[in-house]
Parts: C-alpha cells; structure tokens; sequence
C-alpha cells in the first residue's frame, strides 16, 4: 500500500469527499459542497501534481501522511500554525488556481513576482521553480482534471501518494 492513498469521490448530489488513507490504517476525510465543492477536487488534484511532480515531501499531501487531518488545516488550526520547513507547494497551487481561474498563462517570474509581499503565498519565494518544471506540474494537472471531469457521479479518483518513490 502506498504511504498515503487519496480518493476524490465525486457526489451524484453534485457534493465532492476527499479521504486520505495513511498505511497505518487511519484516515481523515471532508465533504465539500456548493461553490466549495466545485472548487476545492481542481484545487486538491493541482496540489496533487506539485507536489508529486516537484517531489515535495513536507507539501499539503505530506503533512496529512505525516498524521495531520484535514481539519488540521483551518481555523481554529487544532495542531498550530504549519511547520515553517513545509515546502512552497500551497503558494505554488494557490498561484496556479489563480492562473486557471482567471484565464491565460503567466511565467515563473510572473508567479514569484505575484507571490511577493503575500503572506499566504510568501513561502513560493523561497523555491526558484523552472519553466519546464512548471509546465510538468500543468501537464500532470491537466491530465488530473481531464479524468476528474469524465468521471460519473459517484465515481472516484484514487491516487497514491508516495514519497519512498523519490
């Protein structure tokens, strides 16, 4: 079993679950629905693609296989503030949202320079991501949504998430 099994289940009522399955047998999970539950399987999926694609380990997806639960990541933040070692991966996916829901295609420095002085993205300056490493993370996604889209209500996404592969 791969250290962290996640399963994006798409609702007939329009809802989506997101469950995270750690090799020790515990599992965290959270439904989403409305406007939320439209935008957070795009969102979870890109984190998925940096963060598998860049291979970081101390990510979103890496926290949760650490023990984190997904209402860990929120307020009242039961666990603190997150780590100050976690990679960049929720500046990055942030930006990357923004790329794709207001439309057309920005640069690495385009990304950076609109990371600068954010405090929720500010850690995306601490990585100096290339431009080919970038469209590897576009490309990854793209594929994600594009299985996501053509799955049928009630269906689901499995995908494992493993950091003994890097």
């Amino acid at each position: 079993m791969a250290e962290l099994l996640i399963q994006i289940k798409k609702k007939p009522d329009g809802d989506y679950v997101l469950s995270c399955s750690r090799a020790d047998g515990s599992v965290t999970w959270q439904r989403h629905g409305g406007q939320t539950g439209r935008f957070f399987p795009l969102h979870d999926l890109t984190h998925y693609a940096v963060e598998t694609v860049l291979k970081h380990r101390r990510g979103f997806y890496g926290l949760v296989a650490d023990g984190w639960n997904l209402e860990d990541f929120g307020s009242p933040w039961p666990r603190g503030p997150l780590p100050d070692d976690m990679d960049p991966s929720e500046g990055i996916v942030g930006l990357l949202d923004l790329e794709r829901t207001q439309g057309g295609r920005r640069t690495v420095s385009d990304l950076l320079a609109a990371a600068e002085g954010t405090p929720s993205v500010a850690a995306a300056t601490m990585v100096r991501v290339g431009e080919a490493e970038l469209d590897a993370v576009r490309a990854r996604r793209t594929e994600l949504i594009a299985m996501w889209e053509e799955l049928p209500a009630g269906g689901a996404l499995e995908l494992p998430f493993d950091r003994s592969d890097w």
